[in-house]
């Protein structure tokens, strides 16, 4: 997979140490860029007057799908995850009511903007740098169309740090961020990658981007997770002591004060008895129920969101896990519209 990966950029490095001009492969690299944003521009304009002309909306989910993987340190997976999620979400095993009894086939509930080629984008030859700062911008083109407010399907984790910063710049300040997920991924820079799935909420609190961040589900952390928690001030609740917080993570308030809260679900803050289908197992996680009851009962305007991690390389054959990261989905849109 990293080979696969990779041949976009290695062909075109070839091609800037050869007689072609690096102005020419800069054009190129343009059109690709304006190409790709184009269709998330139309796509997100296009939803939101639809939504706008049925009326009655204050919020509206919209999907958007970042399909990266490369930046995983283990399996590149989850770049895969956006279409089986979605075919998850509308296979028809269930009806289309969440639990709280909101009706996904209302387009002022859950729309869709599509994905962003991010592969396309990379075989290019386009380095991180500028792709982040291209998912950024596809995420402030969804929030233009008001009242369309981003969900992410991923993905692998480091999608969630060009989201944020767009989500806080987009509305002008901080925000609170609750982070679901076995690991606190606030390395400084993992394996040297400073945009490594396992370094993005080390970016997103460098660059003030959340006023608090409650990480829950931790059970995967060292030292350098721990010290960089502290150096940050973020709230780590982890599995260990989960019967001891369960009562104040059931009963969460978030938002007051900030632009609003934004939810991270890595899929893996589940117990791979619920949810298998993941790059990172790691026992001993939150039951399904558990989330849901975090996620259902938070208090606070819920501005954005991802679902990320889901790897379908590793999902069971009937594909239960994408039908998790789905069900995540469904209540996430049904929390964020209104």
């Amino acid at each position: 997979m990293k080979k696969a990966g990779s041949m976009g950029i290695n062909y075109v490095q070839k091609l800037l140490t050869s007689n072609v001009p690096k102005e020419l492969v800069k054009k190129g690299q343009d059109r690709v860029v304006e190409a790709s944003l184009t269709l998330i521009r139309e796509r997100s304009k296009l939803k939101g007057e639809l939504v706008r002309g049925l009326g009655g909306a204050v919020a509206s989910t919209a999907l958007l799908g970042i399909p990266l993987g490369h930046n995983s340190s283990f399996l590149q997976g989850p770049a895969f995850a956006p279409p089986f999620i979605r075919e998850a979400i509308w296979c028809g095993s269930t009806n289309s009511t969440t639990e709280e009894g909101k009706v996904l086939d209302d387009q002022r509930v859950l729309t869709d903007v599509g994905d962003l080629p991010v592969q396309e984008l990379r075989d290019t030859g386009i380095d991180d740098d500028r792709l982040m700062s291209i998912v950024s911008e596809s995420v402030k083109l969804v929030m233009d169309e008001n009242p369309l407010r981003p969900l992410v399907l991923g993905g692998d984790h480091s999608i969630s740090y060009p989201v944020v910063r767009a989500v806080s710049e987009k509305l002008g300040g901080p925000i609170d961020i609750l982070h679901l997920d076995a690991h606190p991924d606030i390395y400084d820079a993992f394996e040297g990658n400073k945009y490594s799935h396992a370094s993005s909420f080390a970016r997103i609190m460098e660059g003030g981007y959340a006023r608090r961040l409650l990480q829950v589900g931790i059970r995967s952390i060292n030292i350098e997770g721990r010290e960089q928690g502290k150096r940050f001030g973020v709230e780590q609740y982890e599995m260990r002591t989960f019967s001891r917080d369960r009562q104040f993570l059931e009963n969460l308030k978030l938002g007051e004060g900030v632009k609003g809260v934004y939810i991270s679900v890595d899929v893996d803050c589940l117990d791979p008895a619920h949810a298998p289908g993941v790059s990172h197992i790691e026992p001993g996680g939150l039951s399904f129920r558990d989330v849901l009851n975090i996620l259902h009962n938070l208090q606070g305007d819920i501005v954005g969101a991802d679902v990320v991690e889901y790897n379908p390389q590793r999902d069971t054959a009937d594909g239960m896990t994408a039908m998790v990261a789905a069900k995540l989905v469904r209540e996430l849109a049904a929390r964020m519209s209104k």
